[in-house]
C-alpha cells in the first residue's frame, strides 16, 4: 500500500494540480467551456465521495443522484421559502441528507451485492418522485426559480469566471480529505473491507459502523454538490436527479478509477465531456437521442472486462467490480 500512499502524498502533484486549475480559471474565457468546467467540478465532488464508498469500501449505490438532489432542494426550499443564507442552507441541507443516509444506511447496508444496488436505486426512485410529487414544496415537475446566488466576502458569484474559483477549490479540498481518510486507520479498515468483508470482521474491522460511516460521508459530499448546483442555475426540477444521473456517477468511478484518490475525478472529467458531445450531437441527429444510458452501459462492461482498476490505477479494484475470482 506504501506506493498509492506516497504518491498522494507528493506535493509536487498537489502543487501542479492547483496551478493547472488556476491557469484554466484565468485564460478560459468562453462560457461555454467554464460551464463545462464547472459541471466537472461539481460532478467529480459527488465522484469523488462515490468512490470512497465503491472503491474502498466494496459497497455498490445506485441511488446517489437522489442525495445530490436533497442538497439542490433544501438549498432551494430554504432560501426560496424561508429567506435563509445560502451558505446556511448548504450546511443545513448536508446535515439533513446525513441524517437521511444514516436513517436508510442502518437497514439497506445489511444487503450485500445485488440487493443492495436494488436497495439505493429503489432509495433513489422514492426520491425523485417526492420530489415530482411533494408540489407544495418542490412545485413539482415544474422546479423552483430564483434561487439566490452564493456570495463570497459581499461579491455575488453570478458569473461562470467566479463561480469557477469556488468549485474548484472545494473539489481540491475534497481530494485532499479523501486522500487523509484513506491514508488513516479508518482508510485501512476500508480497505479491508473492499477486499474482504468476513475478513475484515475477523480482523477486528466494526463492518458495520464503517460501512454506515462511509455511506454518510458520501452522501454529504453528494449534498454539497447539489447545493452548488442549484445555486449556480438557480434553477431545480426533478429531472438532473434520476436513474440516469445515477448511473452515470457509478462510471464516473469505476472508469476513472474507483480504487485511486484522483480516479473519480478522472472520471468525472471524462463522462461530463463525453454528456455534453452526446447532447451537442442528439441536436443535430435525433435518432442519437435517448442512447446516452446505452452509451454509458458499452463503457461501464467494457472497463470492467478490460480494465477493472480505471483509468487511474490504484491498487487491486475492490471485491465489488471484479467479474472473475482471484487464481
Amino acid at each position: 500500500m506504501k506506493p498509492e500512499r506516497t504518491a498522494w502524498r507528493r506535493p509536487a502533484g498537489l502543487t501542479a494540480f492547483a496551478a493547472g486549475v488556476a491557469l484554466v480559471g484565468l485564460l478560459v474565457r468562453n462560457p461555454y467551456y467554464l460551464n463545462v468546467a464547472i459541471f466537472v467540478g461539481i460532478h467529480a465532488l459527488v465522484a469523488v465521495g462515490l468512490g470512497l464508498l465503491v472503491g474502498w469500501a466494496g459497497q455498490i449505490s445506485l441511488g446517489h443522484a437522489g442525495f445530490y438532489g436533497l442538497g439542490a432542494y433544501a438549498s432551494a426550499i430554504l432560501t426560496t421559502r424561508f429567506g435563509l443564507n445560502p451558505w446556511l442552507a448548504l450546511l443545513l441541507g448536508a446535515a439533513a441528507t446525513g441524517l437521511v443516509a444514516f436513517l436508510v444506511g442502518k437497514p439497506t447496508l445489511r444487503l450485500h451485492g445485488h440487493y443492495l444496488a436494488m436497495a439505493t436505486l429503489g432509495l433513489g426512485l422514492i426520491i425523485q418522485i417526492v420530489f415530482n410529487q411533494a408540489d407544495r414544496w418542490t412545485e413539482g415537475p415544474s422546479g423552483i426559480t430564483a434561487i439566490p446566488y452564493l456570495y463570497l466576502a459581499g461579491l455575488p458569484l453570478n458569473t461562470d469566471s467566479r463561480f469557477y474559483f469556488l468549485v474548484w477549490p472545494l473539489v481540491l479540498v475534497a481530494l485532499i480529505l479523501a486522500g487523509n481518510l484513506t491514508d488513516s486507520r479508518m482508510g485501512r479498515a476500508l480497505r479491508a473491507l473492499g477486499q474482504d468483508e468476513g475478513a475484515a470482521a475477523a480482523a477486528g474491522v466494526d463492518v458495520a459502523r464503517a460501512k454506515l460511516g462511509v455511506f454518510i460521508l458520501s452522501a454529504v459530499f453528494a449534498s454539497i454538490a447539489g447545493s452548488l448546483y442549484a445555486h449556480y442555475l438557480t434553477y431545480v426540477s426533478p429531472s438532473p436527479f434520476g436513474f440516469t444521473f445515477s448511473i452515470q456517477l457509478v462510471v464516473m468511478v469505476i472508469v476513472g478509477g474507483a480504487a485511486s484518490v484522483w480516479g473519480p475525478l478522472a472520471g468525472a472529467a471524462l463522462l461530463t465531456v463525453l454528456h455534453q458531445v452526446l447532447a451537442n450531437a442528439a441536436h443535430q441527429w435525433a435518432f442519437l437521442d435517448g442512447l446516452e444510458v446505452v452509451a454509458y452501459g458499452v463503457i461501464l462492461v467494457l472497463f470492467l472486462i478490460f480494465r477493472p482498476q480505471g483509468l487511474v490505477a490504484g491498487r487491486r479494484a475492490p471485491r465489488a467490480l471484479r467479474l472473475t475470482r482471484p487464481a
